[in-house]
């Protein structure tokens, strides 16, 4: 799973490494998440627009390719993501820093509650 800190390191890569960087993340996983999927059509999408080619000219085919690979679903959920991701980033971060603030609380608890059982 792509973290916050594998986020964090992307941004100070060269947006063509940053996209090599994902999809091997991603081809390194045997179900990859909707999340992940959608930031590499993100940055697929972003690189259409930086190349001045219609929007779908290359995403398109990956999308097609994802929808023989994974469920209906995860290639919806992903879809939303890229969007997301270009429209409202701040949003989205946001969203991920709760998510990763909510499971660090998640895995304290566990810890604590086995120390506490250990202990006794």
């Amino acid at each position: 799973m792509i973290s916050e800190k594998d986020l964090t390191q992307s941004q100070n890569l060269p947006y063509e490494e940053r996209i090599t960087r994902i999809e091997k993340m991603i081809e390194s996983e045997e179900e990859p998440k909707a999340f992940e999927l959608g930031l590499l059509l993100a940055l697929k999408m972003g690189q259409e627009i930086r190349e001045k080619k219609p929007l779908g000219s290359t995403t398109g085919d990956i999308v097609a390719t994802w929808s023989s690979k994974y469920p209906e679903s995860v290639v919806e959920e992903a879809i939303a993501h890229a969007k997301q991701f270009l429209t409202n980033p701040g949003a989205l971060a946001e969203k991920m820093k709760n998510i990763m603030l909510k499971k660090m609380s998640k895995q304290d608890d566990e810890t604590k509650t086995d120390e506490d059982q250990s202990g006794k």
